[in-house]
């Protein structure tokens, strides 16, 4: 019986490269460059199995490919709103993702940013490599405390929820948050979190306000110019999970007119390209989305998406079902 053919749309870990050719008949993506609309389409058209990354537009126009070869999309992340589940459904399509592995390495980058943010550290490593520093004083390159302070949560899910313990423990942080599918109690008995009525409650409470809530048309602009209004004006917004949450013109406005003191960022609306307007911005921190980039997280990435495809090609439930 022949393999069941499957494509890998980037460059995955060699770890896990490997052990998709032991078992499948793998096309891998050796150059790393981005898949045109038309090659996602063939790709459709001639593999069995499809796994895009985060990166990979997976429309309505990829998924109207005719005729159908695929029936499973092995998506490495744990967001999905790239995908257009809707058409993805209509196809007979399974979706799979990535939960869980990659929670302690995102929560870990989320508070790099919110200490980055916090205490100038973009702007101080400048300093020293433009070679203006001129010495201790003072008053110099003054910052906020994290210590004691509030955090805000948008999201209590895991990852947020792994940001907190770091932040409550770590830092000694009241956690506040607002989750419209809160965990249960016995997930978050050591947090001593609160939970808010709404959005605005905890951005109207919040030092620091962390995003950990999902992209896509639910919460496209969540965070937007009436609510940035809202946050106290030496805030810090970080965000780890995705770029269309936040309504970027109203950001950058909010940070020019010192609505909110500075924000953290490591992703954005249309990644790859980022506005022109952060890039001169002292009061932003800017990470090209590696809240999941460590050798572990990704090896563990792509080893659950070769598990999910595992179980799909032997005929059982897969594991991380998104549709």
């Amino acid at each position: 019986m022949s393999k069941p053919k499957v494509l890998v749309t980037r460059a995955w870990p060699r770890e896990v490269e490997a052990e998709l050719q032991k078992h499948y008949d793998v096309t891998l993506n050796a150059t790393d460059v981005p898949m045109s609309v038309t090659q996602l389409q063939d790709a459709l058209r001639q593999y069995d199995a499809v796994c895009p990354t985060v990166s990979d537009k997976i429309n309505a126009e990829v998924l109207g490919a005719q005729p159908l070869r695929a029936k499973i999309l092995g998506n490495f992340g744990v967001g999905f709103n790239h995908i257009d589940l809707e058409a993805a459904k209509a196809r007979g399509l399974t979706v799979t993702n990535t939960p869980e592995v990659l929670t302690d390495c995102t929560a870990d980058l989320a508070m790099t940013l919110l200490l980055m943010a916090a205490r100038r550290a973009g702007e101080g490593e400048r300093h020293v490599r433009t070679r203006a520093w001129t010495g201790w004083r003072p008053t110099h390159m003054i910052s906020t405390r994290v210590t004691g302070k509030t955090l805000g949560l948008i999201g209590m899910g895991r990852i947020a929820r792994a940001a907190a313990q770091r932040a409550h423990h770590g830092f000694s942080m009241k956690i506040i948050y607002f989750d419209p599918f809160p965990p249960p109690p016995e997930a978050i008995k050591d947090l001593n979190a609160t939970q808010c009525a709404s959005i605005e409650d905890v951005l109207t409470r919040a030092d620091f306000v962390s995003l950990h809530c999902p992209g896509g048309k639910e919460n496209y602009h969540l965070i937007n110019a009436e609510r940035l209004k809202v946050m106290k004006p030496g805030a810090i917004l970080i965000n780890t999970a995705r770029g269309d949450v936040v309504d970027e013109k109203a950001l950058i406005a909010a940070l020019k007119k010192g609505t909110i003191t500075a924000a953290g960022l490591d992703v954005y609306e249309g990644e790859p390209k980022v506005n022109e307007e952060y890039l001169t911005m002292e009061n932003v921190v800017l990470l090209p989305h590696l809240g999941s980039a460590t050798r572990e997280t990704r090896v563990a990435m792509g080893m659950r998406v070769f598990e999910n495809l595992q179980l799909f090609f032997a005929g059982k439930p897969v594991r991380d079902k998104v549709v």
